[in-house]
Formats: structure tokens, C-alpha cells, sequence
């Protein structure tokens, strides 16, 4: 068979593993898995298993340099002491635990090093989308949780620098500090390009949605290379990539652009995890996985809710934060990968890991979903993690009363009004300079393409009671309304369209409001001319006035559209 029959059977596979997974309500990764032992006959008979090996290296560059997009300096340093005690307190308990309980368990000492470290990580993408699914990501647990995720982050960041470092042949004291000292200059030096330089040059590289695809593709594998060719891994090169442009105000229509190419070759690298495992080798480790497993979804909690204590946290956001640690993350498997190509862990090693992942997961998922009826059924049993007269700060949220997309010509009238109203609003728009011109006038925005579903999904709307739309294409004005009905049936909508009869059907799916500007522009001057004749003292002031808007326009760059 063909390489593109056998990846076509392979997706067809997925896909139907994956409607059982999303009516479990679990996340796609254990399908994945589970995928890649039932399709593992077809790919260890292929006659291009570096093929398929390939695709995972791209699935797991493309993941870092993601995940390395959501970790800016300025968002972890909003959380303060707590976010680094608990992630590094986490980490490090969690892994002397491990360890001593991997080595009871027969595994040798490198082994056991590796497998502990991987059970101390969290899945910052699980987490973050199941608290963003519940509508918790502005409450406290949300943010700390958010905190000392990233915290993770950046401690699994150094552990991957360490790695090929430590495992040089030659390695000395001498060598792994010449090792370090090039890592940091390299980081460094890509840190400084992606902080000082980019922005500079972020409205030429956003002028268009295909290179910026095109630009964020090469600077992420380019300095994936360059860290290879320094003897460092593609994993750590992409994070650093992506971290690298975290500050772009274009990170976020990057992060959706690249979304869709994650997750088709991400499919590949969980497939290929789980074609290494069968049936009999998981009835094997199945006693050694529970016992793990339990580590993690019992032991973790447990571990950070006693930190939450020290804090002075009340018992239900000890419970809620600990509850979102009760699995292991990607760059678990990622870091077993790794230790693999370097000799230090075997197939069994990866194989149980990989198990405990499954079970985990599927474990946490439920756990953080439902954490509220949790909470009521062992709250009299949890005294013991909160101190007398606990208090805890409320959190001032900022949720948006109205969002507007498109800020430029009629956006900038709808701008000058919703400032009158004292409400809270936010721009949504996919011209760079307006953005910046938006952003430095102390009004909330976001840079990106309104008909991108992942943008559109990752809005706050749970607040939001007027949406505008000056964006004239039908497409993109129906996508909008269906998410934010999905979200808030209630809100008004009203949307911007040049065509009587795309008028009608936006009426028809029930949009609020359907705005033609001309025949709008028509009944205003229509009236107004009436208004002159009757009152010709207030001619001179109307012309006045609009010369001085017209200037204004003008100065901001804005011209009438060509017809």
C-alpha cells in the first residue's frame, strides 16, 4: 500500500476514535493513543517508517512552538509568589515521590530520574482548555492554576536544555558549562531578535494572513535547525522560536494560523506513542500504571493543596487548583521520547508513562469538569487544608459589555460612541497599525481575522450584551453570530452588509441588525437636508463639524472605500 493509503487509513481511524472520545467529552490525545494501537500492524508493516517518524518530529516542534507563543514574560509575571511555589514545590515533591516509587517498582536509577520528572508535569493545553470550556479562567483557581502551569513550562524548558548537555559522551565540568553558556547566548540572542526587532516590523509581516503564516513557519523551523546544529534538540529550538514572538501583538492570529498544522501532525507523533504499546504489553503494566496513576491523580492534588494551605487559600480553591495537577502533560511523553534517543529509557519505560497518560487523562478530564460537585461532596473532609480565618482577595474581572469588529471607517464611529456609554468594550481587527493606533488610545484589542474560529472561541463573551460587526463579508458575519449565540443567546448583534438580499438571510439565521451603509448614508443626509432648510442658522456649525471630522479621518489614514 502507499504511503498516502496508509496515512488515509490512519486519519479514517482517528476520526471515528475520536467522535467516541468527544461524546466521553475526553480530550482528542487518548484517542490518539488508542488509535495507534489499533492501526500499529499497519504502520510497523510500512515500508516508510521514518516517514511517519518525520511527521511526528514536525507534530511536536509545531506543539512547542504554540505552546511557547502563550508563555510571555508579562503573563507569568502577573502571578506572583504563589504561581512559582506551588509549580516548582509541585515538581520537585511529586518527583521524589516518584522516584522512590518507580525504583520500588524494579526500575533502574536514570530510568526512574526520567519517569518521576515526566509524572511532575501538567498538561498546560488540557488544563487550559477544560477551565476555558467551564468559563473559569478569570476566577482565582483559574488564574493561579494558569501560573503554575507556565511555571512548568519553563522548568520543563531547562530540563529539555539540560538533557543533551548532561548526555554528551564527553561530557565534563568544563563541557557542560561551555554547553550552557552556548545555549543561554542562543536563547538569548533569539529572545532579543523575536522582543526588540519584530515588533518593529509587525505591520509589514502582518499585512497579510499568508505570510504571516509563512513567516512564523520559517522563523520556527529556522531556529529549530540552528539549536540542532548546536548540538541542542528540534523540542527546545521551537519553544524558544515561539517564545520568542510570545510579545508580537500577532501571536494570537499566528497561534490560530498554526492550530490547524499542530493538530493534523500531532495526530501522528500520539498515533505513532501508541503503536510501540499492544494489548499484552498493557495487561502487563497495567498494576504498575495504576499504582502511578494514583501518584497523580491522588498525590498531586493532595501535594498542591497543602502548598495552597501554607498560602492561606480557602479549601475549595486548594481543591479546585490541586484538581487541575491530577494528570501528566505532553512534555511527559515528549521528555520519555527524548530520553529515549539518548539511550537513558527504554520501551517499557515509555510504554507505562505512556499508559499512566491515558488513564490520567481520561481521569483528571471528568474531575476538572465536575470540580464543583466534588467540592460539595468532601467539603466537611477538608478542614484540614484551610487555616482558621482564611480570606482570600476577590478578583476584579474584566469582561467586555460589547465587542466590535472592525475598528476602521464605520468602526471608528461606533468607537467614539461606545466611549460615550462609560462600558467596557473590545476591537477586534486584522489591520496592524489600527491595532497599535487602537491599543496606544488605552482602548482593549485584539489583532486578528474575525472568520478564524479559534480566535473567535477564545473571546470572553460570557458578559457581553452587544456585538457589531462593520465587517461586510456574509461568511465571516454568520460565523460570528453563531458563536456568539452559541455563547450568549441574549446578545444583540448587528452586522455590516453592501447586499439587500445577503440583508435578508442575515435577518433569517435571526442576526439582530443588518446595516447597509449606503441606504443608511442615504435616510441620514435625507434628513439632514430637511433639517438645514428648516434651520439655515445651523449651516455654517454642520459644515464646521464635518470638515473637522473629515480632517480627522484623514489624519489617521482613513479615506472613503473606492467603489
Amino acid at each position: 500500500m502507499s504511503l498516502f493509503g496508509e496515512l488515509s487509513i490512519i486519519i479514517g481511524v482517528a476520526f471515528v476514535v475520536s467522535i467516541i472520545m468527544t461524546m466521553l467529552r475526553q480530550p482528542l490525545i487518548i484517542g490518539h493513543i488508542i488509535t495507534g494501537l489499533i492501526v500499529g500492524p499497519i504502520i510497523a508493516g510500512s515500508v516508510s517508517p521514518e516517514t511517519f517518524k518525520l511527521f511526528s518530529e514536525i507534530g511536536i516542534a509545531i506543539l512547542l512552538f504554540t505552546v511557547g507563543l502563550n508563555l510571555s514574560p508579562k503573563t507569568i509575571k502577573e502571578f506572583g509568589a504563589v504561581s512559582l511555589v506551588t509549580g516548582v514545590g509541585q515538581v520537585v515533591f511529586t518527583s521524589l515521590l516518584g522516584y522512590f516509587l518507580i525504583r520500588a517498582l524494579g526500575f533502574e536509577s536514570i530510568t526512574a530520574v526520567y519517569m518521576a520528572i515526566a509524572l511532575a508535569f501538567s498538561s498546560t493545553i488540557i488544563i487550559l482548555k477544560l477551565i476555558s470550556d467551564k468559563g473559569d479562567m478569570e476566577t482565582l483557581y483559574g488564574k493561579i492554576s494558569v501560573g503554575f502551569l507556565l511555571v512548568q513550562d519553563f522548568i520543563a524548558i531547562l530540563i529539555m536544555f539540560a538533557i543533551p548537555i548532561l548526555s554528551a559522551s564527553d561530557a565534563t565540568i568544563a563541557t557542560v558549562g561551555i554547553g550552557t553558556l552556548k545555549g543561554i547566548l542562543l536563547s538569548v540572542a533569539v529572545l532579543w531578535v523575536g522582543f526588540r526587532v519584530f515588533p518593529k516590523i509587525n505591520g509589514f509581516l502582518s499585512r497579510t494572513s499568508e505570510m504571516l503564516f509563512l513567516f512564523a513557519t520559517v522563523w520556527g523551523m529556522g531556529i529549530a535547525s540552528l539549536f540542532t546544529l548546536t548540538g541542542f534538540s528540534i523540542e527546545i529550538g521551537a519553544l524558544i522560536a515561539g517564545i520568542s514572538l510570545s510579545m508580537l501583538p500577532s501571536r494570537h492570529e499566528i497561534h490560530s494560523r498554526m492550530s490547524p498544522l499542530r493538530d493534523f501532525f500531532i495526530v501522528i507523533f500520539f498515533i505513532l506513542l501508541g503503536t510501540h504499546m499492544t494489548f499484552g504489553d498493557i495487561q502487563a503494566l497495567l498494576p504498575k500504571a495504576l499504582i502511578l496513576s494514583a501518584l497523580v491523580l491522588i498525590g498531586n492534588p493532595l501535594i498542591l493543596m497543602t502548598m495552597m494551605r501554607f498560602f492561606g487559600y480557602k479549601k475549595k480553591t486548594g481543591l479546585q487548583t490541586g484538581l487541575t495537577v491530577a494528570q501528566i502533560s505532553e512534555f511527559s511523553l515528549i521528555l520519555l521520547t527524548l530520553g529515549m534517543t539518548y539511550g537513558h529509557v527504554s520501551q517499557e519505560a515509555l510504554s507505562l508513562v505512556t499508559l499512566v497518560g491515558i488513564v490520567t487523562i481520561f481521569g483528571s478530564t471528568y474531575l476538572v469538569m465536575y470540580s464543583d460537585v466534588i467540592y460539595e461532596w468532601l467539603e466537611p473532609y477538608l478542614g484540614i487544608f484551610e487555616k482558621k480565618n482564611a480570606h482570600e482577595k476577590p478578583i476584579r474581572l474584566k469582561r467586555h459589555s460589547i465587542i466590535l469588529f472592525g475598528g476602521n471607517r464605520i468602526g471608528h464611529d461606533f468607537i467614539e460612541s461606545f466611549k460615550a456609554t462609560g462600558e467596557s468594550f473590545l476591537v477586534v481587527d486584522h489591520n496592524p497599525e489600527l491595532v497599535e493606533k487602537i491599543s496606544q488610545d488605552g482602548h482593549d484589542v485584539i489583532f486578528g481575522d474575525a472568520s478564524n474560529l479559534d480566535l473567535l472561541e477564545s473571546i470572553d463573551m460570557s458578559k457581553v450584551h452587544l456585538v457589531v460587526s462593520t465587517i461586510p463579508d456574509a461568511h465571516t458575519n454568520t460565523l460570528i453570530h453563531k458563536t456568539i449565540h452559541a455563547k450568549h443567546p441574549k446578545a444583540l448583534v448587528m452586522v455590516v452588509s453592501h447586499k439587500i438580499d445577503e440583508a435578508l438571510e442575515h435577518y433569517e439565521r435571526g442576526i439582530d441588525y443588518v446595516i447597509l451603509p449606503h441606504f443608511l448614508g442615504g435616510h441620514y443626509a435625507s434628513q439632514l437636508v430637511v433639517k438645514l432648510h428648516e434651520e439655515p442658522h445651523k449651516r455654517d456649525d454642520v459644515r464646521k463639524t464635518h470638515i473637522r471630522k473629515l480632517k480627522k479621518r484623514k489624519e489617521i489614514g482613513q479615506e472613503h472605500p473606492k467603489m
